[in-house]
């Protein structure tokens, strides 16, 4: 057993956006060791075989993701061409003792008009928002896709900072 595990955030269904559930881009997904490395891997539910982020016929619908969530870590949303979202990726940006976000961070999810979570570590953020992008991007700790990946789903929604 990956020791990680032990320290993910539950999925929680009521966090995760309405808008989101109806869409068939549902995947679980389970920690795994790859060339040394911790990943997250997609499966897809009821079949238990891999899922890949480019082949539709291996996503789901979110209530099969959520059925087969006792076989997987969690679940996850694969972006594809055909929906209107991005995902944003901020890692390493929460202190996982008092889930306090950088500043950095802040700064990025006070601009944009998005649904935003905790990742399953609680150590960072995903974005999720209507626009698209040229292309992927990844630079250093912000990562940004609107195709031919997954981000994992946890319902655990960062509120509006507060002043």
């Amino acid at each position: 057993m990956i020791a990680a595990r032990r320290e993910l955030l539950p999925v929680r269904p009521d966090g995760i956006p309405e808008e989101l559930k109806p869409r068939p881009q549902w995947v679980g997904w389970r920690l795994e060791e790859r060339d040394g490395d911790v990943t997250k891997v997609p499966y897809t539910p009821r079949t238990g075989c891999k899922a890949s982020t480019t082949d539709l016929m291996t996503w789901r619908t979110f209530e099969e993701a959520m059925a087969g969530l006792e076989q997987f870590d969690g679940v996850g949303f694969v972006f594809c061409s055909g929906d209107p979202y991005v995902g944003i990726d901020l890692d390493n940006c929460v202190d996982p003792e008092t889930s306090r976000i950088q500043p950095w961070a802040l700064q990025i999810i006070e601009g944009l008009n998005s649904y935003t979570e905790f990742s399953p570590s609680g150590k960072g953020i995903h974005i999720i928002v209507k626009s698209k992008i040229p292309s992927a991007v990844k630079r250093a700790e912000i990562e940004m896709y609107d195709t031919k990946r997954f981000f994992t789903i946890t319902g655990h929604v960062v509120e509006a900072p507060r002043d």
